[in-house]
């Protein structure tokens, strides 16, 4: 079974993407921040993807791709940005960083399901 990680500090939001994600079969892990999701990496389980919000309190979406990119057992891992930005620029910084897709919200979970798939099967 494939596992993305949710990271975003909107708890209605995580609870969202991880019921469209589950009802479709894969398994998901949850962080509410950046440095929260270093954490849940740094604990051994291996995930196929990360989904990350953009703005986030502690530490955004930006900086936890760059440190996620920065490790070298996770390198490879992609990451998608699921933000309400839209704005080119932020794009173009995701891109940069290292950000495989950008999802903006509100989303359909038809769209979101179809990026996944695309990205880990």
């Amino acid at each position: 079974m494939k596992s993305v990680l949710i990271v975003d500090d909107a708890v209605s939001m995580r609870g969202l993407v991880a019921m469209t994600l589950r009802g479709a079969g894969y398994e998901v892990a949850e962080a509410s921040d950046g440095k929260e999701a270093l954490n849940v990496l740094g604990g051994g389980k291996k995930f196929d993807m990360i989904l990350t919000d953009l703005n986030m309190p502690n530490m955004d979406g930006i900086s936890l791709i760059k440190a996620v990119k920065a490790m070298p057992k996770h390198k490879f891992l992609p990451i998608v940005m699921l933000t309400t930005e839209s704005e080119d620029g932020k794009k173009q910084e995701g891109q940069q960083a290292g950000a495989k897709a950008w999802i903006v919200k509100p989303f359909k979970p038809d769209t979101l399901l179809a990026v996944v798939k695309k990205i880990i099967g």
